[in-house]
């Protein structure tokens, strides 16, 4: 269930669930590989078993068939892969990152600014002076190319550096 909304067929958390449990796992094997109920686990107890039986039931990776035996559902992997939601457009800056990190620059010069302007505002704070290490590390989090990302904000003025190169700092203005 998610968000109080039960959905038709099986749910990937219940066939997680399942799969998570060592012994419901080693049912599943078994019965995959074409073994008889008699013969699944026999080193478990009853219960043990049954247990693991009803997690593979109930989560749909396993069926019973015309004869009551038990047999690997053939669909419920595509059936779960139809559940899946369709990837919604990105929007904005996050159409540029990946898992919080650049994963490429805009070549549109209007994006890219909005995507340098950002990472300026989030990875340092106004007023603040740093050593050249200290952006570096900071920038370290948005991508391996600190250098070039550096030099992107000094180029576009969203990040300022003194002369001697000592410290940067954002402008007043961005």
């Amino acid at each position: 269930m998610t968000g109080g909304t039960r959905l038709s067929g099986p749910h990937w958390r219940r066939v997680v669930a399942a799969l998570a449990n060592k012994d419901a796992r080693t049912v599943y094997a078994q019965i995959v590989l074409g073994a008889k109920l008699a013969d699944v686990v026999a080193d478990l107890n009853d219960q043990r078993r049954n247990r693991a039986i009803a997690a593979l039931l109930e989560s749909g990776l396993v069926e019973r068939n015309a004869a009551n035996e038990l047999e690997a559902s053939e669909s419920i992997f595509r059936d779960l892969l139809t559940q899946q939601p369709r990837r919604q457009a990105q929007t904005g800056v996050a159409r540029f990152m990946r898992l919080g990190r650049i994963d490429r620059y805009p070549a549109n010069m209007a994006e890219r600014r909005e995507l340098l302007a950002w990472i300026a505002s989030d990875a340092i704070e106004p007023g603040e002076h740093l050593t050249e290490k200290q952006v570096n590390e900071r920038l370290l989090s948005y991508t391996d190319d600190v250098v070039m990302l550096r030099r992107y904000m000094i180029d576009f003025g969203l990040l300022e550096r003194t002369p001697s190169g000592s410290s940067y700092s954002r402008p007043d203005k961005t």
